[in-house]
């Protein structure tokens, strides 16, 4: 198995050249923080990854969690992880101080948590899971709240969940059933069925806290009347004692990858002893739970990333090591095999691969440096960081998601036979990142999320802000005269872009709304290759201004490397948007039209 998983090199690149996340210590709210600090954190994640997480990789695959006597049993080493993550600072980094965090940038954080993923996808989510379930406490929760759950959240002890989807709701929130029943002892009666929970049950912790969505009692229909409600496994009695609380676990959910965490069916109430305690004002609790779930979104696209990353240093790894064939050129059949890495499909293979987790990569820190800067601003600039972060959620999650899954299958093809079996990695991360384009909403729903509400809210303000933050880039690179070219394509794209979005305005105001929605997982495929191109160009302009100053050999690579790799997106990727726009502007409903019945033989 390949040793190296991610790039220490680019993460500190994108973080400090691209990014110049040191910026953000001048504010008063990071000014314990600097570079050395920020570097050193990142070494230890790295640790984290190579000398805990890393090594029961295929362990946590081949032995997942089984349910037995009514407990989820999990590899052995998820309750070291969780003590590990809670007792370093890890689960609370981003919190404030008053809360038991650290308040270290989210931009670092995010890449902290991409080695995570990177060295162990599976161990990475336990953690992750319990980070935002405890924020979402913090931001809505009451104070008892905060001091009941938060501790024990923090240190690893408890593990934290969002508990959502339902067998008759799926991703239709507004059908939701789980029904809250008011007491007069100020805690309500929790009853009904939740699934495809992560982490929702293991013994690796001592207790579960699920954030969780119902429906109080006489509560309007549709996503106006749910209710979010903070719901443990085990609640502390008078004494403080824990003490079952009517949560059990119906079934666990044997799974294609990610197997190393659980993925399970809750059931409540069975007794009528399940109790839930209501966070915030009722009725407002799929408001608050959409900070859990941007967040998680976020969260799946650099898990996505991550298991893109290693899956491109396995194959690279490999290609540079397994001898096959000659160059073309080459007659004469005597003379000694080349390594594989010589070919050009094969480096075809491994920019396709590099371009996606780079890309991918840089996105995911532009938006968690968006999310840094409105949590430090006020006002109109506040808003404009929040509008920003909404517009590129959507593909902050699908991007990375959808297209590490042709990555690593890339990947698994570097190594032909080998890559299809249990020998290498490969087969393992090919398995693994199928989850994430389903995992907190699938690509379909992100596309309409994108089309349908992000870009046309507040009379279309967040695609203005996007439009100008591209071209602020596009100016950037256009006095470069090595970008100047690649500049102008970008600008050529994102009219594309605006036109083709100002095409599908007119089919909202002149057809059915499932004409104007019925290609917005195309559209949101061309939004978000332009999104990485816009990202290649920003990382080509450091790139250039680098290659110009006094570089090492080993430097020079890296650079050249990068370079190579954004043109090969520009020339290979950027062209697939022509193709895509003028799908999207024709309005033919085939898929509206096409009956139900007509896919019967």
């Amino acid at each position: 198995m390949a040793t190296k998983f991610v790039s220490e090199k680019n993460l500190k690149f994108l973080l400090y050249d691209v990014f110049n996340i040191e910026s953000l210590t001048q504010y008063p709210y990071f000014k314990q923080h600097n570079r050395k600090m920020f570097d050193m954190v990142l070494d230890a994640a790295l640790k984290i990854g190579q000398d805990l997480l890393r090594p029961i990789l295929e362990d946590m695959d081949k032995i997942p969690p089984v349910l037995s006597d009514g407990v989820v049993k999990v590899h052995k080493d998820v309750r070291k992880i969780m003590k590990e993550c809670g007792e370093g600072g890890w689960i609370a980094a981003t919190f404030p101080e008053e809360n038991g965090g650290e308040q270290l940038p989210i931009t670092i954080s995010n890449c902290c948590y991409f080695i995570m993923a990177a060295a162990n996808y599976s161990a990475y989510a336990y953690p992750l899971l319990t980070t935002g379930a405890a924020n979402l406490i913090i931001s809505f929760g009451n104070k008892d709240q905060i001091k009941t759950y938060l501790p024990n959240m923090i240190k690893g002890k408890w593990q934290g969940t969002m508990a959502l989807t339902e067998p008759q709701a799926g991703s239709s929130l507004s059908d939701i059933a789980t029904s809250a029943e008011p007491t007069e002892e100020g805690y309500y009666k929790i009853k009904g069925q939740k699934i495809f929970i992560s982490a929702g049950d293991h013994d690796g912790v001592k207790n579960v806290v699920h954030l969780m969505l119902a429906r109080i009692d006489g509560a309007p229909a549709g996503v106006k009347g749910i209710s979010l409600f903070v719901v443990p496994k085990k609640r502390p009695d008078k004494k403080g004692k824990l003490v079952s609380n009517d949560v059990t676990v119906s079934q666990i959910y044997h799974k294609l990858g990610y197997k190393g965490t659980p993925i399970i069916e809750l059931s409540m109430g069975e007794k009528d002893d399940c109790r839930g305690y209501l966070i915030g004002e009722p009725h407002k609790g799929l408001f608050y739970m959409f900070q859990m779930m941007n967040e998680a979104r976020v969260g799946v696209g650099l898990g996505a990333a991550a298991v893109a990353s290693a899956a491109y240093y396995a194959s690279l790894d490999y290609s540079l090591s397994r001898p096959q064939g000659r160059k073309i050129s080459e007659k004469d059949p005597s003379r000694p095999q080349i390594p594989i890495i010589e070919h050009a499909d094969v480096k075809r293979m491994l920019l396709f691969q590099r371009a996606v987790v780079d890309g991918s990569l840089s996105l995911l820190l532009q938006c968690s440096l968006y999310a840094d800067l409105e949590k430090l601003s006020d006002g109109e600039e506040k808003e404009k960081y929040a509008l920003l972060l909404d517009i590129l959620t959507p593909i902050a999650k699908s991007y990375p998601s959808e297209m590490g899954i042709h990555s690593v299958s890339q990947g698994l093809q570097c190594l032909g036979g080998y890559g299809y079996c249990e020998d290498f990695p490969l087969e393992q991360y090919y398995r693994d990142i199928r989850i994430n384009p389903i995992h907190e909403g699938t690509t379909g729903i992100q596309g309409i999320d994108l089309l349908g509400r992000k870009v046309m809210m507040k009379n279309g303000q967040a695609f203005i802000l996007f439009l100008e933050e591209v071209k602020k880039t596009i100016t950037g690179a256009a006095a470069i005269p090595e970008l100047k070219r690649y500049a102008r394509e970008l600008f050529d794209v994102l009219e594309i872009l605006v036109e083709v979005t100002d095409s599908l305005k007119g089919v909202a105001i002149t057809k059915r709304p499932e004409v104007f929605l019925a290609d917005a997982t195309l559209y949101l495929e061309l939004f978000s290759i332009m999104t990485i191109a816009w990202q290649w160009l920003l990382q080509a302009i450091h790139v250039q201004k680098a290659l110009e100053g006094e570089l090492s050999q080993k430097e020079t690579n890296f650079y050249q490397g990068k370079r190579y790799v954004f043109q090969y997106f520009f020339a290979y990727e950027l062209s697939k948007i022509e193709g895509l726009a003028r799908r999207l502007k024709d309005s033919n409903p085939f898929t509206v039209d096409m009956k139900k019945e007509y896919f019967s033989d």
